[in-house]
């Protein structure tokens, strides 16, 4: 009798974490506050000011949505930061260590067993980033190469499908992070760097010679990019979309777009220069959390 009350009390307080982990409105409410995941080199994304500040497309969108749930709350909400990476991201979202996660996650079937993403606002290409004088034009040029991306991310399994469907061989270098990934082709420690294009292309306008670096060949993969929040918290969810999808309708989110990829942004004034795609429009008048599968059977 004595060990059946001792389980149900175990399960009774298992089942109460739980709640409490998945009830963001509710620890906002209590606390004040909410940790918002960024990314330190995530293009125009999410990326790092310098002294713990973070600025963004995703960051200000999630930040909209904070300060319309503080108006629904009736208080201000104080956002704290933590960065995370692209393998510890999805961990953190989990264990309640953050609540609301804005940086450059892919949303696809696979993760979404795991966390839950908002309406997608960026819809992605992944592109192939080198040198003007590496004569990689594509990725038949890559034979050979050392090709560089970020541990974690989606590139690379994307990379290994297309060494195995087109039977170029090259060699996976991995950075740590966007960043690091970006230092190993600019060291001449891998020819080529595969990711994201507005990262690839972020991290190039940064560099001390813009015009070494160019965007070449195919587009490797059409992939939905989106906020992510807790599995199995609807409400917060719903709060978050809320915000997104008001400024789809009011037209607001072209003008965000704007002032982060097709404006000079901070801290050194550069301009990403990556237009709106039309995969990225259609999801603004279409909103929606489809996964990159749904792209990828449309192609």
């Amino acid at each position: 009798m004595k060990k059946s009350l001792l389980v149900a009390a175990l399960l009774a307080t298992a089942f109460a974490a739980q709640a409490q982990t998945t009830d963001t409105l509710k620890k906002i409410k209590d606390t004040g506050s909410v940790v918002m995941g960024v990314r330190s080199s995530s293009g125009a994304l999410s990326y790092t000011l310098g002294e713990g500040k973070y600025a963004g497309y995703h960051v200000e969108l999630c930040q909209r949505a904070i300060d319309d749930i503080g108006k629904q709350l009736g208080k201000h909400i104080e956002v704290k930061y933590q960065e995370v990476t692209s393998a510890n991201r999805i961990p953190l979202v989990q264990n309640g260590t953050v609540d609301i996660e804005c940086g450059s996650t892919t949303n696809n079937e696979a993760r979404a067993k795991d966390v839950a993403f908002a309406h997608t606002a960026y819809v992605e290409e992944v592109r192939i980033l080198t040198k003007v004088n590496s004569g990689i034009k594509g990725i038949a040029d890559l034979n050979g190469k050392s090709v560089a991306t970020t541990t974690g991310t989606t590139s690379v399994q994307l990379l290994r499908k297309h060494e195995r469907a087109t039977g170029v061989d090259f060699k996976e270098v991995f950075g740590k992070d966007h960043a690091d990934s970006f230092q190993l082709l600019e060291s001449g420690r891998a020819d080529a760097f595969v990711m994201d294009g507005q990262i690839v292309a972020g991290l190039a306008s940064k560099a001390k010679t813009p015009a070494d670096y160019r965007i070449v060949g195919e587009v490797l993969s059409v992939e939905p990019i989106a906020i992510m929040v807790r599995k199995d918290d609807p409400a917060f969810l719903a709060a978050v979309n809320k915000t997104i999808d008001g400024m789809f309708k009011s037209g607001e989110i072209a003008k965000l777009y704007d002032k982060w990829f097709m404006q000079p942004i901070p801290p050194t004034n550069t301009t990403v220069g990556l237009p709106a795609s039309e995969a990225t429009k259609a999801a603004w008048k279409n909103p929606n959390s489809n996964p990159t599968e749904s792209y990828l059977a449309k192609k």
